[in-house]
């Protein structure tokens, strides 16, 4: 006698619905996520922070002391009091170096000390060949190379617009002395200022142009996440739970029935001795083989391993207290939300306001900042290091003490992810339900 045919699984109305809702919503949230962050960059600018410096010494002109890098600090001001873009912060030459070599600053705009001899130069009777004032326009792409463009354009439009005002005094004062001026001569005038780029804070060829510090980040992010479902699966195939499937061939080992505290120490132990091997692991790929620039490399061995114990054991957290789902939820936190309020690639000041408040707790965020910190800032903790170390503690204890709160409290009623024999009986010995 032929054995019944099971009816298709297809033809379960659960497995389409529940399946559906659950890739629906995570292709919403990622959608909504990845690409909200990221959409309007130039819309959502507000207080990106550039560096005005005024090394202008000065320079007699027409019996008056004249400072003309005054002029041009006070104009550039002026002009942005109706535009909240970005936050132009009047600094000396050693303040502006400093906090660019923190990545405090996306950029400069230098005014050299000779500005106003050079400029009022340009009309004196005896000057025969004059030469054309300089401003600088420093970069920082240590700190973000949209950031960096961002703070380069507004400082670039800055300085041609404070040139087109100086040109505008120059021919005015020209034309008073009665100087006949030459078509050339005119055109120098009427835009006298040459505007130079410069690296504010130079980095090695090998730096990924200011984005190895986020890509280094990422890795360390996804070995944490990925190596703790790794961990869960084989604990609880090595406990039985669990069976594994090499090819054609399942193993399955005896079951072994132990506290859900228990099994998540036995997963955190792992976590830890195995953050050891891929924290070393990156660190040689990286530095090693790939050739990435870097430095302090104690120093980044020590904060690739705990990046990576600290990520694993929040992922490992997850997955204890909520089970399969913990793994979308380990996505959604330490992908999902984690990448586009980074500040890596947009930086935050030009993100929507729900991404700048992610920022402050999301862990990529502290993670990306110690690890600029470490690569390009010669591991100041003002520079990021020490957010990052105090953000990576309580991330620690938050995570322990979530993990085993739950899971003790899953233990202490009796929640266990296999019944005993005596629970196992009474489930056998329950009556059937009955169709109404």
């Amino acid at each position: 006698m032929p054995s019944p045919q099971h009816p298709s699984v297809l033809r379960s109305p659960r497995l389409w619905i529940g399946t559906g809702l659950i890739v629906a919503v995570v292709s919403t949230l990622f959608a909504l996520l990845y690409v909200g962050g990221n959409v309007n960059p130039k819309g959502n600018l507000r207080d990106l922070p550039v560096a005005l410096v005024n090394s202008d010494k000065g320079a007699d002109a027409g019996g008056k002391r004249v400072n003309l890098g005054d002029q041009v600090v006070s104009g550039i001001k002026k002009n942005a009091e109706s535009n909240d873009s970005f936050d132009w912060q009047v600094l000396s030459r050693e303040e502006a170096d400093k906090r660019l070599g923190q990545g405090k600053l996306y950029g400069a705009l230098v005014v050299p000390k000779d500005f106003t001899a050079t400029v009022t130069g340009l009309t004196a009777p005896q000057q025969k060949q004059p030469v054309r004032p300089t401003l600088t326009v420093l970069t920082n792409q240590s700190a973000g190379s949209i950031g960096s463009s961002m703070a380069s354009q507004a400082n670039q439009k800055a300085a041609h617009g404070a040139s087109a005002q100086i040109g505008k005094d120059l021919l005015k004062r020209a034309n008073a002395q009665g100087a006949k001026l030459a078509p050339a001569a005119q055109l120098m005038l009427a835009d006298p200022v040459t505007v130079e780029v410069a690296d504010g804070h130079p980095l090695g060829s090998h730096s990924a142009m200011g984005l190895s510090a986020f890509y280094y980040a990422l890795v360390l992010l996804v070995c944490g996440m990925l190596g703790a479902n790794v961990i869960t699966s084989q604990v609880d195939t090595a406990l039985g739970y669990l069976h594994s499937d090499f090819g054609p061939f399942r193993q399955r080992m005896p079951l072994q029935r132990t506290s859900r505290v228990r099994t998540l120490a036995v997963g955190s132990v792992l976590m830890l001795a195995f953050s050891v091997v891929m924290g070393s692991l990156v660190e040689v790929a990286t530095v090693g083989i790939l050739d990435m620039d870097a430095s302090h490399l104690g120093l980044l061995w020590l904060y690739s391993v705990g990046t990576i114990a600290v990520v694993g054991l929040g992922a490992l957290a997850l997955l204890a207290a909520f089970g399969t789902p913990g793994m979308l939820l380990s996505a959604i936190i330490f992908v999902a939300m984690a990448v586009p309020s980074s500040g890596a690639t947009v930086p935050l000041e030009a993100l929507p306001g729900f991404f700048r408040a992610l920022g402050e707790f999301e862990p990529l965020r502290q993670i990306t900042g110690g690890m600029r910190s470490i690569l390009y800032y010669d591991a100041q903790g003002d520079a990021g290091l020490t957010r990052a170390w105090t953000a990576m503690g309580i991330a620690l204890v938050v995570a322990v003490l979530f993990g085993f709160g739950v899971t003790r409290f899953y233990d202490r009623k009796g929640l266990h992810r296999v019944p005993g024999p005596d629970e196992a009986a009474e489930a056998d010995a329950a009556p059937a339900p009955t169709a109404v």
